[in-house]
This record gives structure tokens, C-alpha cells and sequence, in this order.
């Protein structure tokens, strides 16, 4: 049975938690909008999750909305006392779908209410600032990082982590405050985002990528991961994760899916260990 210790371990939130997590955005409909089209199916997901090991769970109240968490809850209370929820705050979504910067500090504070509301916790784990372009409502990322502190300050959230920040904003937020866990895009096919990775990886912080295996544009499509995933007997993109936690020992891959049997494909891939061979055709 895969267990998803096999991808090794990491220090978070005060716990030792498998280097594979998972990403709570796939559980709602299309567009991370409405229901899922398989609600049974998007519980046994979670619980199954939990069963095989994974103890860090990515979710956000603007997954849905709110479905997401719904799920979360619904599925795992009361929560495992070793288990990791980390949230995000920054974004929203209009009627329509749509995406937008939620930076402000009475919004960030309205998104933390809901997240503690909906998931029935009194205070969060690990909570994302998740910076998106805040120059429509003027919010700078010192202002939206000092609600986060006074969030903190008040016992509503545990400890702050980032997403999608440069490597500045990283730097600005360590001259603050202690910083749990960064999680910017990368994958395969897209590594711009190696200095965050390394600076992480300096400090000992966990790193998060989201769009494990997607950034880029479809990495598991590439020959390379291909013809190292046929020598191994497995999928590309149990390749790509696997190169993912080669990278950095500081590397939690948090693939989504709406189905058990891909999750089980996913952590699977943490027992897969590339050779020197693989990885330098992979990283060539």
C-alpha cells in the first residue's frame, strides 16, 4: 500500500509531515466553481488521503465557493490532531467566476472569519497570504502582510505562509516574521521560480509548489519524463513528482485530484526513486 511517508519528511508547523501533500482545488465543479459532480467520490478523496499518510491538506474559502472547506469538513471531522490545514487568503471570486485581489485588510480579515467558519476551527494552522497584483485596491504587500500579523497577533491564525511571492516579498516577509511555508508555481516545465525554491531551502521553510504538474503547460507530456517514467514502469507524471522531491529536501509536492484512484497514483510516486542517470537527462 503506498503511504505518503515514502516521499521522506519535513519539519512543519511544529510537526514532522510527509513531503507529499495535497491540493484541495480540484474537489468543486468546472472553474473551481459550484459542486462536484461526484460528491461521494470528493469525500472518499479526503478520507482516503488521510489514510494513506498525507497530513498536509492546501484549501482556500474562494474554492467553490467555500466547497472546498465544506468538503474538508464534512470528510474529516474532527481533524487528526497531526494534521496540517493550510489556507489561503487574497483572492476572491465575483459572481461570474472570476478571479480578483481580496488584499485589503477588512477583506483578508472577512476570508479569515469564513475559513475559520466553514472548516469549524478556532484558529487556522498555517495561512497563505496569497499575493495577487494589488494595485487596483492599493494595497501594498507590507499592508496586507501587517493584517496577517495582527490575524496572527490575535490567535485566529497560527503561523503565516506565502503565495505566489517574488523572492523580494520573501526576504520582506523573513525581516517581519517567521515564515512557515511558500508556495509559488513550479513544476518541469517551469523553474523560474528556483531562486524562491533555494532560498527556502537556505532557511529551512517548507516549499509548496502549486500546479505541481501542470506548470509550464503540461509537463508529464514531455519525452524526458516519458522515456525515464518507461524505465521505471510508471506514469510521466509520477515521474514529474518524483523529480519534483528530488530537487529539495525541502520540496511538498500538493497534487490535486477528484478521484481516489489517482490519488493513490500520486503517492505512490513518492516511493520512486530517480538514479543519476534519470535526473541528469531530466535536468539537461
Amino acid at each position: 500500500m503506498p503511504d505518503a511517508f515514502d516521499a521522506g519528511s519535513v519539519r512543519l508547523a511544529d510537526r514532522d509531515v510527509p513531503r507529499l501533500g495535497y491540493g484541495a482545488m480540484r474537489l468543486p465543479g468546472p472553474g473551481v466553481w459550484g459542486p462536484p459532480a461526484d460528491r461521494a467520490e470528493a469525500l472518499a478523496v479526503l478520507r482516503r488521503a488521510v489514510e494513506l499518510g498525507i497530513r498536509v491538506i492546501d484549501t482556500a474559502w474562494y474554492y467553490g465557493l467555500d466547497v472546498a472547506n465544506e468538503l474538508i469538513a464534512e470528510a474529516l471531522r474532527p481533524y487528526p490532531e497531526d494534521l496540517v490545514l493550510v489556507t489561503k487568503l487574497g483572492g476572491a471570486r465575483r459572481d461570474d467566476g472570476s478571479w480578483y485581489a481580496a488584499l485589503s485588510d477588512a477583506e483578508l480579515r472577512a476570508g479569515c472569519e469564513r475559513d475559520l467558519r466553514v472548516l469549524g476551527l478556532d484558529s487556522i494552522p498555517v495561512v497563505h497570504l496569497r499575493w495577487m497584483d494589488g494595485t487596483e485596491s492599493g494595497v501594498s504587500f507590507a499592508d496586507a502582510l501587517g493584517t496577517m500579523l495582527e490575524l496572527k497577533a490575535e490567535g485566529k491564525i497560527q503561523r503565516i505562509g506565502l503565495s505566489n511571492v517574488t523572492l523580494d516579498q520573501l526576504e520582506q516577509a523573513l525581516a517581519a516574521t517567521d515564515v512557515a511555508t511558500v508556495s509559488n508555481q513550479y513544476g518541469f516545465a517551469q523553474r523560474d521560480d528556483q531562486p524562491v525554491l533555494d532560498r527556502c531551502a537556505a532557511a529551512g521553510i517548507p516549499y509548496l509548489p502549486f500546479f505541481p504538474l501542470v506548470a509550464g503547460g503540461g509537463a508529464p507530456g514531455d519525452e524526458r519524463l516519458a522515456r525515464v517514467a518507461d524505465r521505471h514502469g510508471v506514469t510521466p507524471a509520477q515521474a514529474a513528482l518524483a523529480w519534483l522531491l528530488a530537487r529539495s529536501p525541502v520540496m511538498v509536492p500538493i497534487p490535486g485530484t477528484s478521484r481516489v484512484a489517482h490519488l493513490e497514483e500520486n503517492v505512490a510516486a513518492g516511493a520512486l526513486r530517480l538514479t543519476d542517470e534519470d535526473l541528469a537527462l531530466l535536468d539537461g
